[in-house]
């Protein structure tokens, strides 16, 4: 066999092994992930937020809309006195959320995903208070009262509905089927 066939060969049977390692490896992934009876979160402990959530078949899901703030004084003569900065902004969303679930029979633990839209604070020069929306954050997730850290994405946008607020939210849930 000449040189460069023996290479091709080699190189060939290197590749096919990579394959079957790897195919094995996700193959037990997901193995691992079908056993679970519970919601799993994974990602690393020093993260306030999870890199990914596996939710099993025997579970419920349930899905908010876009939330946005609530009034905080109507008569206010800006944003802030109106609907209060970010983080004020998106206590009140979260506080909807812990509401409207507890009405269900389920709690903030329940929240699987969260997907947050963030607008250019005027205050703050036209920059996004992404430091005020993870400081809310900080007071519903991964504390000693609520251990989940959610899978999370927040992204800046252009504008929102209404001129006053700063964040929208939506929450993705997972419940066992009894709730």
């Amino acid at each position: 066999m000449k040189k460069t066939a023996k290479k091709i060969v080699v190189s060939g049977l290197l590749v096919s092994s990579l394959m079957v390692g790897a195919t094995v490896g996700a193959s037990s992934e997901k193995a691992e992930l079908m056993k679970g009876n519970a919601v799993k979160f994974f990602g690393s402990a020093a993260s306030s937020i999870s890199s990914s959530v596996a939710i099993p078949h025997n579970y419920n899901t349930l899905y908010f809309s876009g939330t946005v703030p609530s009034v905080v004084d109507r008569n206010g003569a800006t944003i802030y006195e109106r609907y209060g900065d970010t983080e004020t902004q998106a206590i009140s969303i979260l506080e909807k959320f812990k509401a409207d679930l507890e009405g269900k029979g389920l709690s903030m633990s329940d929240i699987t995903y969260l997907r947050v839209y963030v607008v250019p604070d005027p205050a703050l020069d036209g920059k996004i208070d992404y430091d005020g929306w993870f400081r809310a954050y900080a007071k519903y997730f991964n504390t000693d009262e609520n251990s989940v850290k959610t899978a999370r994405s927040t992204v800046g946008v252009e504008g929102l509905v209404h001129s006053d607020w700063l964040i929208e939210i939506e929450a993705e849930v997972a419940y066992k089927g009894g709730k």
